[in-house]
């Protein structure tokens, strides 16, 4: 077949010392504008194929080839609006502003991070710049959409799904290397280290939402917790290349994967129900279609997160890109359990439609709060009404109003060759034991709607105690606002799908001029900290007004407090162009 035209391009970039067969192809096929472009992609073609020719010119012992190559390398290391680290610290492999963190992202950083340690302290190593964004990448995009730095995210993935072992915990050689060329961030990555080598127990909390990717994570001690969505500035997912991952159409239909072990998904797809991926809303056909048909471009533009590091929420005016099907999803993150909120569910298909809350190994027991004292379930599939509360692997899943849910705790049969063609799979018949928990909305749903609470990390006694604790108060759950609120930590999480007010508590009245998503932190009635993003990212400014005075400003904000009307008039200048759906963090004094 010859060598491949991307190769081909970026030899001719590095290397003056190829054949003439070679050059002439290489000009005939492109420029060096369509390798950084169309040909050999930022991380995952053409850092490698760079570091081979670093090698050539080793081998050789000529300077100007390592150098040159070590210097197209190194001009790679940038944020970018194309391919590569994005201004969000989330990576692109292609300009369908899909995420690739854990597949092309992880293999850009790794190839670099090996050039790091061999030409540290030479004449050849990395510019100090570049060295600490490529860490700050690590850390703050690979790192941070894993389970405690450990287990990648399936939520991050993609056709890597469709491989066996794909989601096993990572090992410590890219944050080894790291260490051996930089003191930059040198706890951190120690830190890394030690978790992964079991040293040390994760004890880090962090909360991002990743708005070139529409992409949220939120960890705390004891568990990690993401929703992936998209929106019409992007595809829903991954082309299937290589026929891989023929059953991903729903994968980022608002997919919330939660991990306490990090090994809830490990090598489950084989045997998974693809129309129930944990946290999404769908159709529930009689078979998918084909994969030739997976990938669609989004078809809203309000989809976005609100964070202030620790805390944060996530929206998604979903309108299905496979179905006719549409709902207003929302996730909102607190400590010792997240909220999740759907309204307006509405599907014309003359199928079922289900919310799944979860999909995942079967451990052990299943015990279930109805009308009736807690029962143990027995293993198969199970029906029930009047729900309070579902306990598996201990992962409350609470309802403040009971409900009829559908649990399966069953042994399921799949083979690898159903969601992959690579030589690798088979068709030999594969087992898993698998918990699965959803809600049946029933055919053509008309804003129907959920409401439930994932508290991880808890037993049967602590969950039945909690859920008599009403720390959680649903603010608001329609089409046009969605909210909700932690009293223990007095934090309120609001989206607004239209301009309008909420009452946070204690008479305490909210209102945007403009649809967004924000957080309030209070302290009695005093708002400490405010924190606002526009998921439409196009919006320049918005105006906030509250009942009660509040003081500080910056050139981000200003605050004017009306005597006659008794409230503060709150004005946001919003980030644009790259920065656009990034968060505003507010903090006011006393």
């Amino acid at each position: 077949m010859g060598t491949p035209n991307w190769m081909i391009n970026t030899l001719l970039v590095l290397d003056d010392d190829l054949t003439d067969k070679q050059k002439t192809e290489g000009v005939k096929i492109a420029s060096r504008a369509s390798l950084t472009g169309v040909g050999a992609r930022a991380g995952g073609d053409f850092v490698p194929i760079a570091g081979m020719i670093v090698k050539q010119g080793l081998f050789k012992r000529n300077d100007s080839i390592v150098l040159k190559a070590l210097k197209v390398m190194t001009d790679q290391i940038k944020i970018t609006t194309d391919r590569g680290i994005k201004p969000d610290l989330s990576f692109h492999h292609r300009v369908d502003n899909v995420t690739s963190i854990h597949s092309y992202g992880t293999n850009y950083v790794s190839s670099f991070a090996y050039w790091t340690v061999n030409t540290a302290g030479t004449i050849y190593k990395l510019p100090d710049e570049s060295l600490k964004l490529l860490i700050d990448y690590y850390l703050d995009g690979i790192c941070q959409s894993m389970a405690y730095g450990i287990y990648p995210d399936p939520g991050a993935k993609n056709r890597d799904l469709s491989r066996k072992g794909d989601l096993g915990p990572e090992d410590t050689s890219i944050p080894e290397n790291l260490l051996k060329s930089s003191d930059y961030r040198k706890k951190e990555l120690e830190e890394i280290i030690k978790f992964r080598k079991g040293k040390k127990k994760p004890d880090k909390t962090w909360n991002g939402y990743y708005w070139w990717s529409s992409y949220f994570v939120h960890q705390r001690e004891n568990y990690f917790a993401s929703v992936r969505m998209y929106s019409s500035r992007q595809n829903n997912v991954e082309e299937p290349y290589n026929e891989e991952g023929l059953k991903n159409h729903h994968l980022a239909d608002g997919s919330n994967f939660l991990s306490r072990t990090g090994r809830e998904y490990i090598d489950i797809f084989p045997v998974w129900d693809w129309q129930k991926v944990p946290g999404t809303t769908v159709v529930q056909k009689p078979v998918l279609l084909h994969w030739n048909q997976i990938v669609k471009k989004g078809l809203t533009d309000f989809v976005g997160g609100v964070s202030n590091g620790k805390y944060g929420a996530a929206t998604f005016d979903f309108k299905s890109v496979h179905d006719p099907l549409k709902a207003r999803k929302a996730w909102f993150f607190f400590d010792h359990e997240y909220v999740c909120l759907g309204a307006g569910i509405s599907s014309d298909a003359d199928y079922p439609v289900a919310t799944t809350l979860n999909q995942c190994l079967l451990n052990k027991d299943v015990v279930v709060k109805t009308k009736n004292p807690s029962q143990t379930l027995s293993r198969g599939e199970h029906n029930l009404k009047d729900v309070s509360w579902v306990l598996h692997d201990s992962v409350g899943y609470f309802f403040p109003f009971p409900v009829s849910a559908n649990i399966n705790n069953t042994t399921l049969s799949g083979n690898w060759r159903q969601i992959t063609h690579q030589s690798r799979a088979t068709d030999e018949q594969v087992q898993k034991d698998v918990f699965t928990l959803w809600l049946d909305h029933g055919k053509k749903p008309v804003s129907a709607s959920y409401t439930y609470i994932i508290v991880p990390g808890i037993s049967s006694s602590s969950l039945e105690r909690y859920s008599k604790s009403k720390n959680i108060v649903i603010l608001a759950n329609s089409t046009k606002l969605q909210a909700a609120k932690s009293k223990s930590l007095n934090i309120s999480e609001v989206v607004f799908y239209e301009p309008g007010s909420i009452n946070l508590g204690n008479n305490l009245i909210l209102t945007s001029d403009s649809p967004c998503i924000l957080m309030v932190k209070l302290n009695g009635k005093t708002i400490d900290e405010i924190s606002v993003s526009d998921p439409t990212e196009k919006l320049s400014s918005l105006r906030l007004t509250v009942n009660v005075p509040v003081k500080s400003s910056t050139t981000n904000w200003q605050w004017a407090w009306n005597k006659e009307k008794k409230e503060s008039t709150i004005s946001v200048d919003l980030p644009k162009a790259e920065q656009a759906g990034k968060t505003v963090v507010m903090k006011f004094g006393k």
